[in-house]
């Protein structure tokens, strides 16, 4: 038996202070109680000892790939982009397609980015680079010729083709018809540069201090590349796979998602599971894609545009219900948020009561009426709360879209917590930054990292710290069926855990971004540790 204890520092239980605590073989021995006799002993040097951070919604192999291929995201212009994928494809001359990720679409206006500006970058081969938001793309003249697309193209309902004046592609795509269309050219990831994204992942990670992340798009052919990252031992934290329902083709899947299911479990790796189900309800509001009750401000003519028929939502809902798997839904408009709890209340009147658990996420617009019934269905309402700000996105995008009254019904963490609701964490990575101690200053404060607005934007929803970091551990821990063996530190539990340099608890909630992971553990095992300070690295 191996024992490691921990002194000299804060020790945050999740409901209680301390100043110590041991693990012995990957548990929880004692809280509290100071020793002087250990195989390991830490020295906190009076920093943060608590559970470790977990993700409720992010995308890992999206996060991997991003940062694999050209690099866009945080470049401040559009030539700066356009410069970046030239670099890219002139150092990659063996790439037949150039494939990227994370570009801002404050950018342009309307976030509508033209093909013939990636043209003069490279002319001979297909260029397709999603938005920061993963629901548009960008794409060069020459993609969309081998995807067959042209002035001919049409619109769906899942799906548009944004065009120039004269009736051509822009080059802008919106939502999944669209995106698919240029996407579904391309050629797929091979096994090992997948396995090589979710290395990258899972370790990146490990280094922010999280120990479990909800996948929440998981497609059947990817899954091939999570077994494999499996078996070679290469995912650093636990995943669970949120596979992804599709409106075209659920009754198909039904079979595919019980198969999946069963290959994970027979592998029976302690950091792999396959549980949930991803439902789209709608889009986003940024490309007025999200669902809304009533029109858009800037368009009248919107509501925008439910992914699902609801009769066919309710009928695969019901099914992947009965099947025992836990329903992941992403709703952002209040239409969208209400189509996901009417859809909840249904499946809980045909199949009977049973622990779901089912989770709501981004609940970026939520009308008032709806508030109570997260709570009342026992739906978990999972935040971004990186989101909850006025930041350029906000200001220049989703706020003339939703009007004045709507802008006051977003992100109501605050108001979710006091009405009894299950409220978790997470990043939407690569959306945004996937660091838990990035997302915490903006729940506490409600403010840009120049701290505006004075008091706070919707400073009703302002959350304590304590409420925030437990959004963050025994939150997600409880959305992912694991409140028994994770999110708090009490004897008995695994030892995920995590170091920081410095007391969240007692700090500006500005400087919290600031604090560094000395170190991760995940049951016991240390997965990461900060460079510089002591030996070893993410493993």
């Amino acid at each position: 038996m191996t024992r490691t204890h921990f002194r000299n520092g804060t020790v945050w239980t999740g409901t209680d202070i301390t100043g110590a605590l041991s693990v012995r073989d990957g548990r929880i021995e004692t809280v509290g109680v100071d020793a002087t006799e250990a195989d390991e002993i830490i020295d906190l040097q009076g920093g943060l000892l608590l559970p470790a951070f977990g993700d409720g919604h992010c995308h890992p192999d999206l996060a991997g790939f991003e940062a694999l291929g050209p690099q866009v995201r945080g470049r401040g212009s559009v030539a700066e982009i356009v410069e970046e994928v030239r670099r890219y494809a002139e150092a990659h001359p063996e790439a037949d397609w150039i494939i990227g990720g994370g570009y801002d679409s404050t950018l342009a206006p309307g976030g509508l980015f033209d093909a013939r500006w990636l043209d003069a970058a490279v002319p001979g081969r297909p260029v397709a680079l999603r938005a920061w938001d993963y629901h548009t793309l960008w794409c060069n003249t020459e993609a969309m010729r081998r995807a067959g697309l042209g002035a001919a193209t049409t619109d769906t309902a899942r799906g548009v083709f944004a065009r120039r004046a004269d009736g051509e592609l822009l080059g802008t795509m919106l939502e999944w018809d669209a995106v698919d269309a240029v996407l579904d050219a391309a050629p797929w990831h091979t096994g090992d540069e997948r396995v090589a994204a979710l290395r990258l992942a899972t370790e990146t990670y490990a280094a922010a201090g999280v120990t479990w992340v909800q996948d929440a798009w998981v497609d059947h052919h990817c899954v091939d590349g999570y077994l494999e990252a499996a078996r070679r031992g290469l995912l650093a934290v636990r995943v669970n796979l949120g596979l992804r329902a599709d409106p075209g083709r659920w009754r198909e899947q039904l079979d595919e998602f019980a198969a999946d299911r069963e290959r994970v479990r027979a592998l029976g790796h302690e950091r792999l599971t396959a549980e949930t189900v991803k439902f789209f309800v709608d889009g986003i509001l940024e490309s007025r894609t999200a669902s809304l009750l009533a029109p858009y401000s800037d368009d009248p003519c919107t509501r925008g545009m439910p992914i699902w028929p609801y009769e066919e939502l309710l009928s695969a809902f019901t099914a992947i219900d009965a099947m025992g798997l836990q329903a992941h839904l992403h709703a952002i408009g209040d239409a969208g948020v209400r189509t996901a709890l009417d859809a909840v209340e249904q499946v809980t009147r045909v199949n009977g009561p049973r622990d779901r658990r089912p989770v709501i996420a981004h609940v970026q617009v939520l009308d008032e009426a709806d508030l109570p019934r997260f709570a009342e269905l026992g739906v978990i309402a999972n935040f971004q709360p990186l989101w909850a700000q006025t930041d350029p996105a906000m200001i220049e995008l989703t706020l003339p879209r939703v009007g004045t009254e709507r802008a006051r019904r977003q992100y109501l963490i605050g108001s979710l917590l006091r009405g009894g609701a299950h409220v978790s964490f997470g990043s939407d990575w690569p959306v945004s930054d996937h660091r838990p101690l990035a997302g915490l200053p903006v729940a506490v404060t409600r403010q840009t990292p120049r701290r505006e607005p004075e008091g706070g934007w919707l400073a009703e929803e302002r959350i304590t710290i304590e409420d925030a970091l437990r959004a963050y551990t025994a939150g997600v821990a409880y959305q992912a069926f694991a409140e028994d063996e994770r999110g708090t530190l009490t004897p008995g539990k695994a030892a995920d855990l995590v170091w920081l340099d410095r007391d969240l608890l007692h700090l500006d909630p500005h400087e919290m971004s600031r604090a560094s992971v000395r170190g991760t553990w995940l049951a016991g095992t240390r997965i990461f540790t900060q460079k510089n300070l002591d030996e070893g690295s993410a493993t």
